[in-house]
């Protein structure tokens, strides 16, 4: 674990073995927000690791400029991408993985994963997060 890294500070607790996204909420209207915010009337939370899965879509084009991923435009491999719904918290725009997208179902329960996605310029990798379908 020491050669990877999250992909931005204070996205996600990293490492460990039950990673958490990392937000906020406002102290004065209890309303959440991720990624954080902060200020004054904000205290860091961590969210929750499980949710379910409120739409998604496939992501079929290559993302433009800033996207740092590993892939050209030859090699692109389409995605699913999705809101995940966090019980009494946020919607989560995250990547799916670990799915086929013909298997996705609105209402699925899914959790958090980190996993690498591309390696630095110093050869770290930088973990990225993600939602794949609950195990059990």
């Amino acid at each position: 674990m020491s050669n990877q890294k999250p992909i931005a500070e204070n996205l996600f607790t990293w490492p460990s073995d039950q990673p958490k996204l990392l937000g906020s909420r406002d102290t004065e209207t209890g309303r959440y927000f991720f990624p954080a915010k902060k200020s004054n009337t904000h205290e860091q939370v961590e969210l929750s690791r499980k949710g379910k899965l409120w739409t998604w879509t496939v992501q079929r084009f290559m993302p433009k400029t800033p996207y740092i991923g590993a892939e050209n435009p030859e090699d692109f491999k389409p995605y699913a991408v999705g809101y995940i719904e966090l019980p009494g918290e946020i919607m989560v725009e995250s990547r799916l993985e670990g799915v086929d997208p013909e298997d996705l179902k609105i209402g699925m329960e899914m959790e958090l994963s980190i996993d690498p996605f591309v390696k630095n310029e110093d050869g770290e990798e930088l973990m990225m997060f993600s939602f794949r379908p609950c195990k059990n």
